[in-house]
């Protein structure tokens, strides 16, 4: 899939020759002159985001205070400003890297992949949860016990993902389904306590441990 450039600048000529070089290198670029069309462009969700300093109607640092509570993704100045003080200010305003012109775009696009990077490596780690020995990855939706891959339906791998993220709280069976199956779901949530059986078992076998808690009259919870 295609990474999303924003690009921001009132130089139209360069947001222009940014999009064009960022096309050719296989990023799809959104263009934006004013802060207005930059915080309109927000939806696309950008991978990225190359941010003048100097915009005529909101000062790129203010622009970038106001929209760091909403996106995570990394944010780059473009800049002539070159002082340690105006490098430190833009990284306090949430901004990531500090980019001043005039500047190759040979060293921008390695910068831009530098972050990239970075960012996927961060949202890949934070997909992670381990748990004595079992290593959980929420994205690629598998289970590992040391080099072994243990295989779960979608139902329980949706079971062990509500209880290893709320590890420690106990939740009755009605509550599980609810979470799993959806509140509109026409069923029984006795079917749960077969799926964790299963569950269990699997873990059992693999890791030679439970991982799930009874507690009697209440419910289950994943031992942390």
């Amino acid at each position: 899939m295609q990474k999303k450039i924003l690009i921001v600048d009132d130089e139209t000529m360069l947001t222009e020759l940014l999009a064009e070089h960022l096309e050719a290198n296989g990023y799809l670029p959104y263009t934006a002159n004013t802060s207005e069309r930059a915080l309109a462009l927000l939806k696309v969700r950008p991978d990225l985001i190359l941010l003048d300093i100097n915009m005529p109607d909101i000062d790129g640092l203010r622009l970038c205070r106001q929209i760091r509570g909403h996106v995570v993704c990394p944010i780059l100045f473009l800049t002539a400003r070159i002082t340690e003080q105006d490098k430190v200010t833009g990284l306090q305003s949430g901004g990531d890297d500090y980019i001043t012109k005039p500047f190759s775009l040979k060293e921008l696009t390695a910068r831009i992949e530098a972050h990239l990077r970075r960012d996927q490596r961060g949202r890949a780690a934070s997909d992670l949860i381990s748990s004595q020995g079992l290593i959980v990855n929420l994205s690629a939706r598998s289970v590992c016990f040391g080099d072994a891959e243990i295989s779960f339906s979608k139902r329980e791998f949706d079971i062990i993902e509500f209880l290893l993220s709320n590890a420690n709280q106990v939740f009755d069976k009605e509550r599980i389904y609810e979470a799993v199956w959806g509140y509109d779901a026409e069923g029984d949530s006795n079917v749960v306590k077969e799926h964790v059986r299963k569950i269990r078992t699997k873990l059992q076998a693999a890791a030679g441990r439970d991982y799930i808690e009874t507690i009697w009259g209440m419910g289950y919870k994943w031992k942390s």
